[in-house]
């Protein structure tokens, strides 16, 4: 059986390359996607979701807006990665990408969510929820409707690091741009007896697509295949590079694929108060368990699987296969 699945994103280029992966892999069952400002405002996210979602031939994925800001601070939006509009600024109408936005879920993100993983519990079939954005929505889900944690199998996120940053030289972008939102998913999480994965920044760049393998896909007849080898090429152009990272749709990969990824059982904890290190997932490696009298902080209380190491070829050869397909109908329940 295909595996549930629900999105939460805050679709920009790396996040559309996830979608694509998710709607047309046929050994997932999306369930629903959910929107966060973070890329890009919500509104905005809603709308590059849609887009994607449309061009996979997906229109029956429930799609709901969700929060439109971090818990504390502003959304700082990241137009200088992903484009003013989030979605790389590309010519719909050249690929074929539809012009008018399809009809959006009038529940909230966070009631989507809590039904969603309610029915899951009713059916006995635990969703695996890969959030690729900030995690304002999961915050808000896991506190308010923690009854919903019975209905997951797993989280999957998109975020952190054990060992680099992107937005600052400590963070990384979706935790920086929320990260209370973070620490109270991971502290959810495990009064919740929610298993976690943390797919960060220390494997993000390793599943990688050549600009000539974008200009293949930019030639198929499917709007899915043009938009994904848009994605690519769109990234390439901003970067000047000849390759470009799927990014977040390596998170996806996690799900279908996870003998593709290394990962470690490790403490993580979210930096909440350091002038340059808010925001950091500071991930305990230390392999003793000697005196720790001499740390004041101890080890942290959270264990979470960090993803230290991936197969980069065998994912993307994976990612490839997937949005190859033809995306002209329904594939999922």
């Amino acid at each position: 059986m295909a595996i549930p699945v629900i999105l939460d994103v805050d679709t920009g280029l790396d996040d559309a390359c996830a979608l694509l992966l998710a709607a047309l892999h046929p050994d997932l069952d999306l369930r629903a996607v959910t929107c966060v400002a973070g890329n890009a405002d919500v509104d905005q996210v809603v709308r590059n979701t849609q887009v994607v979602l449309a061009a996979a031939g997906r229109h029956e994925v429930p799609v709901a807006r969700g929060a439109t800001r971090p818990l504390l601070e502003p959304a700082r939006p990241a137009r200088h990665v992903h484009g003013e509009d989030g979605l790389g600024d590309l010519d719909h109408a050249a690929l074929g990408l539809p012009t008018e936005p399809a009809e959006v879920d009038q529940r909230h993100a966070v009631e989507l969510l809590r039904d969603e993983l309610l029915a899951a519990v009713s059916a006995g079939e635990p969703v695996i929820l890969v959030p690729l954005g900030p995690l304002t929505n999961i915050a808000l889900l896991l506190r308010s409707y923690p009854e919903t944690a019975k209905g997951l199998a797993r989280i999957v996120f998109m975020g952190g690091a054990a060992a680099v940053g992107n937005a600052t030289a400590a963070a990384e972008f979706n935790v920086w741009h929320d990260p209370e939102a973070a620490a109270i998913v991971l502290d959810a999480a495990r009064e919740l007896q929610v298993p976690v994965t943390m797919y960060g920044l220390d494997v993000f760049y390793d599943v990688r697509i050549t600009l000539d393998e974008a200009d293949l896909l930019l030639a198929m007849q499917q709007p899915a295949g043009r938009l994904a080898g848009a994605l690519i090429r769109a990234q390439c152009e901003r970067f000047a590079a000849t390759s470009a990272t799927i990014g977040d749709a390596g998170a996806v990969c996690a799900v279908l694929d996870p003998a593709g990824l290394t990962t470690a059982s490790l403490a993580v904890h979210v930096e909440l108060a350091g002038a340059r290190t808010r925001g950091q997932t500071v991930v305990d490696q230390r392999q003793w368990v000697g005196d720790l009298d001499h740390d004041p902080h101890g080890i942290p209380p959270t264990q979470v699987d960090v993803a230290l190491g991936v197969d980069g070829e065998r994912w993307r050869a994976l990612w490839l296969a997937a949005v190859g397909r033809s995306g002209s109908g329904d594939t999922g329940r």
